[in-house]
């Protein structure tokens, strides 16, 4: 990334895909931040700069991407991959770590349990320009969604061309409302979701509540 290009993102504020960061605060906040992104659609985590985009630069451009590497790996489990750099803006140095949308999600704090407890894990997503809990249906979507096993081959009928003519419509929808409108079970509704989210043909999302629901974009 060119210090040019750093300038822009800053200067578009906090969103989706970008964080700031005075400095390095704790391990479990930044992985925290950290696993967020990896569960969404990824993102850029920059350190030296204030919540309004001012550049205060880091004390030690060394220790920080040392720390943020140090937490990907031992604070998140699974690790986060990412990639670390330091850019100088304005005399001031700026560490900057770009998280790529995961294919082992879900990503969550590190628990040592050799399994996910849907109940306790903490887990989070990316939500507009905040970090938040994952609910214990999003958690359950995204480790039945983006497990470790291949996708199979996916064939469209009539039950998806009704999804996609509703979405058109009403722009989103549960996975109960799925099922009444086209007369099928939760259960069923839901695995179809699942297989179009992983062909990437939908999207999926939470709501402040914690209620999921799935879109076109």
């Amino acid at each position: 990334m060119t210090a040019r290009e750093a300038k822009k993102i800053i200067d578009e504020g906090e969103n989706s895909h970008t964080e700031f960061k005075r400095k390095f605060s704790t391990d479990e906040k930044i992985a925290k931040e950290i696993i967020a992104f990896a569960n969404s659609k990824g993102g850029k985590i920059f350190f030296g700069v204030d919540d309004d985009g001012s550049i205060v630069g880091v004390q030690s451009e060394k220790e920080t991407a040392y720390l943020v590497s140090q937490t990907s790996r031992e604070y998140c489990e699974p690790p986060v991959n990412l990639n670390i750099s330091v850019i100088e803006l304005y005399g001031k140095d700026v560490v900057i770590s770009e998280i790529p949308e995961s294919k082992t999600k879900p990503h969550r704090i590190q628990d040592f349990k050799s399994q996910i407890n849907y109940n306790t894990a903490k887990v989070f997503i990316r939500m507009n320009s905040k970090s938040v809990q994952a609910s214990k249906e999003m958690i359950k979507f995204l480790h039945t969604s983006f497990g470790n096993f291949e996708v199979m081959k996916f064939n469209f009928g009539e039950k998806e061309k009704t999804l996609f003519n509703y979405l058109e419509k009403h722009e989103k929808i549960s996975t109960k409302d799925f099922s009444r409108l086209v007369n099928i079970s939760e259960r069923r509704a839901q695995r179809i979701l699942i297989k179009l989210v992983r062909v990437g043909v939908i999207f999926l999302h939470q709501e402040e509540g914690g209620r999921i629901y799935f879109t076109h974009k």
